[in-house]
């Protein structure tokens, strides 16, 4: 189910009341739908992003629904860089990342910057330990070293796709040694079950993977890489790794992650762990159902941020995106967000997003910040600047100050 969000339909405080009630589904804050207990305890909670661009949309919220359930829970909230793939890296990305969050309000107690004992944070730092957890595994029977070269497994797929079979692994390395002596380029695999167990998300409910993970028929076995060539972990160790050594509580992220999470519980199984909380969240689409990108809008909060939104008028507007909530006003600054943030509002299915909604909240942020404090010069000069980019040399600014045109007298008369 898809929620949208309409300018026209929500133009009053009255109305925005109304169309809250009629698109999503409200519910009164419970104690146990945050922490699976009659007791409020507090949660860490993590952002990870990869430094691979700018921060877009469905990332801040990400960040902030993190961040709210951290804040209103008394616990922590904290940012890991996962810049293992370093293919991707994109120079200046983190420090974009930085400055984003910083520019949203959303400050990390631990990460990068701030320090923390359960440190480093960004996860290139982090590979002895995902090494040594590595060993553990092989030690254990849960994983193999594959020495297959890539144009061996480039040939079995291709074979297997024109026979249209699975294109899986077919376990020639299954019973490598767990040590090794060579310097052979190799990777580690882990050896999937038969079936991934379920698991429980506080949004969705009991997931039981639908999918065996392998196909004995023919041999093919999904075997996911945990450690690469390089010696880099994959996206599934070092998450699951460090999810646990940092003392993650809840893990909340977009629904794009589901297929991945039996994987992590059947990793935290192997290790003897016992697994986060998952909250996973719909995506966010565009008002035709398809997956917001850059090519139906401005996505990245950059370009929200360089039109004159105010940060919290763009943070109220994505909390309305998947959440909803029992008071009788969606316009919620920061303080009101921790305040009335629970996940028994988080929503089910996809989000629609008409950009309509923020216009009006932003007019109301704007408002505010004119009338209760000295914000107005700073929205001026948020406003001058877009015209000036508009305009260019055609835009002549005011003088700070007016200058009156010199004058004379003549005959007794001002002239």
């Amino acid at each position: 189910m898809a929620f949208i969000f309409s300018r026209a339909a929500c133009s009053s405080p009255r109305s925005l009341w109304l169309c809250r009630r009629s698109i999503s589904t409200t519910s009164k804050f419970s104690h146990s739908a945050i922490h699976g207990s009659s007791a409020i305890a507090p949660a860490r909670t993590r952002f990870a992003p990869s430094p691979t661009g700018y921060l877009h949309l469905g990332s801040l919220r990400t960040a902030l629904f993190n961040y709210l359930l951290a804040k209103r829970t008394g616990g922590q909230f904290l940012l890991r860089i996962e810049d293992t793939d370093k293919k991707r890296t994109v120079e200046g990305a983190e420090e974009g990342i930085f400055d984003t969050l910083r520019w949203a309000g959303l400050q990390w107690d631990e990460g990068p910057l701030a320090g923390g004992e359960f440190g480093p944070y960004r996860q290139s730092e982090r590979t002895e330990l995902h090494k040594k957890h590595v060993d553990i595994l092989l030690r254990e029977g849960h994983a193999y070293r594959c020495y297959c070269t890539p144009q061996r497994l480039e040939a079995l797929a291709l074979t297997r796709k024109h026979s249209g079979q699975s294109t899986d692994y077919d376990r020639r390395c299954l019973n490598s040694p767990p040590t090794t002596s060579t310097t052979e380029p190799h990777v580690v695999r882990l050896k999937a079950p038969v079936q991934y167990p379920p698991y429980h998300d506080l949004v969705y409910g009991t997931i039981t993977p639908g999918a065996r993970s392998h196909d004995h028929s023919i041999g093919a076995y999904e075997d996911p890489i945990l450690l690469k060539s390089d010696g880099m972990p994959t996206y599934h160790l070092a998450n699951v790794v460090d999810d646990h050594l940092m003392n993650i509580t809840h893990v909340v992220r977009a629904t794009e992650w589901m297929p991945s999470t039996p994987k992590h519980v059947h990793l935290y199984n192997c290790f003897g762990w016992t697994p986060p909380k998952f909250v996973h969240v719909g995506l966010l689409q565009d008002t035709q159902g398809r997956k917001l990108s850059k090519r139906t809008g401005d996505v990245f909060v950059s370009e929200f941020r360089e039109k004159g939104y105010l940060p919290e008028a763009l943070n109220n507007f994505v909390a309305l995106m998947g959440w909803s909530h029992a008071g009788e006003s969606d316009v919620l600054d920061m303080r009101g967000l921790v305040e009335r943030f629970s996940i028994d509002g988080l929503t089910t299915g996809n989000t629609k997003v008409e950009f309509g909604k923020l216009d009006f909240l932003q007019k109301q942020y704007a408002r505010n910040r004119v009338t209760e404090g000295p914000g107005g010069k700073e929205i001026l000069d948020a406003v001058e600047s877009q015209v000036r980019k508009k305009f260019g040399e055609k835009y002549t600014p005011y003088p700070q100050k007016p200058q009156l045109s010199p004058f004379t007298r003549t005959n007794g008369a001002v002239a």
